[in-house]
């Protein structure tokens, strides 16, 4: 079965420390904690209806004898042999009482199971625990895989991922949305026990007869229907049931040679059968562990930023604005879908106050021409359930909807819980505000930015009428057609507020997802994750070097993948990094391509076509942030056309190549050059949507000035390559369609001008 396949990775062991800030900080969100795992509650004692699954495993129980009372108790007048047996001791309690084949360190599982590991449909992941035993008999493990009404729908056997440490592994693939849950079963596996003990005895003619007559009834008893598959818990059928009695016969037959009848037993066909169909002695199940899955766009997805009033404004001839529209906003979709975006994002479309108002730059002087910052929700006009009348009103909205849903976007909208000083909630809940000893409400600051426009949301002084606000607010625009919300700094709101409402919606509406804006310390980025947000912003943007890719790569697909699903932005409205100022368009190449595969989830801000690279000074941001103001863009020109024509291709390769929708497949690869980074994306055809292996190979020149020339040496067996390391296949090159012939080292010669990149998939052979 698909699960079968065992499928490793280095088990990690380094912990890494976080730095203070989202910049400088070398580590990613999620480095400074391993996934967590509590081996104190991995299992309990398992329900009789599991146990008796397997027939010798009351037998076994019988046999178990409780702790020793301690020394003291001897002092005590002694009980009879039946009343201690009628009152067993209690000195473990039932979560903390180990199976009779032990399992710990179960992954993935956080905070004792009180949070789900996350999956999306038909995304297979792995499962890893610790199991043991006394002696030397062979035990087995499998991962079982429960759906939302409790059925069993995958059994996936558990391979040695790291010899000599018990550490095993399963894949398990999860078919649809909802809350699933799994396990860990154990049993004694009494065949492979007799393969490894025969083999020995055989060969020092030891107990050879005995050896053989224990065989045989092995056989016997697996073809008697013991031996089950699952989840259809059927025996071997006839044809298997036959060769395991003919091979019983055999091992019997005294007249044959003992190596043929030893042969007999261990033939691929019987190991075959037992693999598929094994023996469970002393079947124990662990406790449960719950899954939560969401639906694949929570995975996977290429986003557009968009400020709505941008586009369609303009300047007339005496110098005044006239504001873009949600209806010329809509013009834009065709383009936008054209370059294979699947989410439209807006800004936020509500009134803007006017007290404070900021104008260009984030100057504290605003002019009537200054539109102010989206950011700074809430007028007289209204507030977050409201729509900024330049821009239109909820029928226009509408319209933008459904235009885009007919182009096959989605619409996701920011969701930023703050307000202007004439939001309508100052006035009517100044209780949902801090205020300062003379009266005044304290503005927002992020140090070293100040935000005099906004106050922030104080949620401690009457957190169920705030959240009840905030909660209709969200229904709201669900019920006018938007299904992802972008959470704007959900790090400075309690990660209980989150917690709660996230779940509620995740009831109501589980179809709805969230997507955390949390540049922060790693300790929030990963709670707000666990307690339900279905994607996060991440350090993607201050990666630069290649040891500093290489290792944040990896750490999002492996580390945090069980619990955080990144998303990958090389620029956004607030963030314009050193590298993108100093590279121009060759950095904005070589950061998209790192996006765009480096990732499942990516996303761009508008004006990324036409290289808007210059910082405010003092600042990594944008000069003329659009934040501030009207920001008309002409895409006919030839640098926005070529930028445009890469986004497209690079979207394309990625609904192409299903192993690109994917995070938990990445597999970092050596190179000789300190600047150009590589790496590969596989996926079996057990786990892909096509039913066909997918494989990819990223090789990217992380200089935006230099040639880089060198070799990339890799690693086959993680591209499921069989052969020697001078065996040859073909690889088709995404970018411009040129195929080669590749090993397992491979010549580059890449030109930031001309050729930034390869995206490279193996051609069938």
């Amino acid at each position: 079965m698909a699960g079968d396949t065992p499928r490793s990775r280095k088990t990690r062991s380094t912990t890494r420390s976080a730095g203070q800030g989202a910049k400088s900080s070398k580590v990613s969100a999620t480095s400074s904690r391993k996934t967590a795992v509590h081996a104190k509650a991995a299992t309990t004692t398992p329900p009789a209806s599991t146990t008796a699954k397997a027939k010798t495993a009351s037998a076994s129980k019988a046999k178990t004898t409780t702790s020793a009372p301690p020394r003291r108790a001897s002092r005590a007048k002694a009980a009879s042999p039946k009343a201690a047996a009628a009152k067993p001791l209690n000195l473990i309690s039932p979560e903390a009482r180990l199976a009779r084949i032990p399992v710990t360190e179960v992954e993935p599982v956080f905070e004792d199971g009180l949070w789900p590991a996350k999956a999306v449909e038909n995304e297979s992941f792995p499962v890893r625990a610790t199991v043991f035993r006394e002696g030397h008999d062979a035990l087995g493990a499998e991962v079982v895989l429960i759906d939302p009404q409790g059925k069993e729908t995958m059994r996936s056997r558990m391979y040695d991922v790291a010899p000599g440490l018990d550490r095993l592994e399963a894949w398990i693939k999860p078919t649809g949305v909802g809350d699933w849950s799994f396990r860990v079963d154990t049993f004694c596996d009494p065949y492979q026990t007799w393969a490894k003990e025969a083999s020995i005895k055989v060969q020092a003619d030891q107990d050879v007869e005995m050896e053989f007559e224990l065989g045989a009834r092995l056989f016997e008893r697996a073809a008697g229907g013991e031996a089950v598959n699952n989840p259809t818990q059927q025996a071997p059928d006839a044809k298997s049931a036959a060769r395991l009695l003919d091979a019983a016969k055999a091992m019997r037959d005294q007249s044959r040679p003992v190596q043929e009848r030893l042969s007999v037993g261990l033939h691929s066909s019987i190991r075959g059968i037992f693999r598929t169909h094994p023996l469970r002695d002393l079947l124990e199940s662990s406790r449960t562990y719950p899954l939560r899955v969401d639906r694949e766009r929570a995975l996977y997805g290429s986003w557009y930023e968009i400020f709505p009033r941008s586009i369609g404004a303009y300047k007339d001839q005496e110098g005044h604005w006239h504001t873009g529209t949600l209806r010329t906003a809509a013009a834009d979709l065709p383009r936008i879908a054209a370059m294979g975006f699947d989410v439209a994002y807006l800004t936020p479309v509500h009134p803007i106050g006017t007290t404070f108002r900021k104008g260009r730059n984030n100057s504290l002087e605003a002019t009537p021409e200054d539109p102010g910052s989206p950011y700074g929700i809430g007028s007289p006009e209204g507030g977050h359930d409201a729509i900024h009348p330049d821009l239109g009103d909820f029928d226009d909205f509408d319209y933008f909807v459904k235009k885009a849903k007919g182009l096959g976007l989605e619409v996701a909208l920011d969701l930023a819980l703050q307000c202007s000083p004439d939001h309508p909630w100052v006035k009517n809940h100044p209780e949902w505000f801090k205020h300062r000893p003379d009266g005044t409400i304290a503005y927002a600051e992020n140090p070293p930015k100040k935000y005099q426009d906004i106050y922030p949301l104080v949620f401690d002084q009457d957190y169920r009428g705030l959240y009840n606000a905030v909660r209709d607010v969200i229904q709201k625009w669900i019920d006018h057609g938007v299904t992802i919300f972008r959470v704007d700094n959900p790090h400075t709101k309690p990660v209980q507020f989150w917690q709660e409402i996230l779940a509620e919606f995740r009831n109501k509406h589980p179809e709805v997802l969230f997507l955390a804006e949390a540049f922060t310390r790693p300790a929030m980025m990963r709670t707000l994750a666990q307690v339900g947000f279905h994607q996060s912003y991440t350090y993607f943007t201050w990666r630069n070097t290649r040891k500093e890719i290489e290792e944040y790569f990896d750490e999002v697909a492996w580390e945090s993948s069980p619990y955080m699903r990144p998303s990958f932005w090389p620029t956004t409205h607030d963030i314009l990094t050193q590298v993108m100022v100093d590279g121009g368009i060759q950095a904005f190449k070589m950061r998209a391509v790192l996006a765009a595969t480096g990732s499942p989830n990516w996303g761009i801000y508008s004006g990324y076509e036409l290289i808007e690279n210059v910082q405010r000074p003092g600042f990594e941001e944008q000069i003329d942030n659009e934040k501030y103001e009207y920001k008309p863009r002409d895409y006919s020109g030839e640098t926005a056309q070529e930028m445009m024509g890469l986004l497209t291709t690079l979207n394309g390769i990625r609904r192409r190549h299903p192993a690109l929708q994917r995070l938990r497949n990445l597999k970092i690869h050596e190179t000789t050059h300190p600047g150009v980074v590589c790496f590969s994306r596989h996926l079996d055809a057990w786990e892909s949507p096509t039913g066909v292996a997918d494989t990819v190979i990223v090789v990217v020149n992380l200089d935006p000035h230099d040639t880089a020339i060198g070799a990339i040496h890799l690693d086959l067996s993680a591209l499921k390559i069989s052969g020697s390391s001078s065996s040859c296949f073909k690889v088709r090159d995404e970018l411009d369609g040129k195929v080669y012939d590749w090993g397992s080292a491979n010549y580059f010669e890449l030109n930031p001008y001309d050729r930034p990149a390869h995206i490279m998939s193996i051609e069938a052979s």
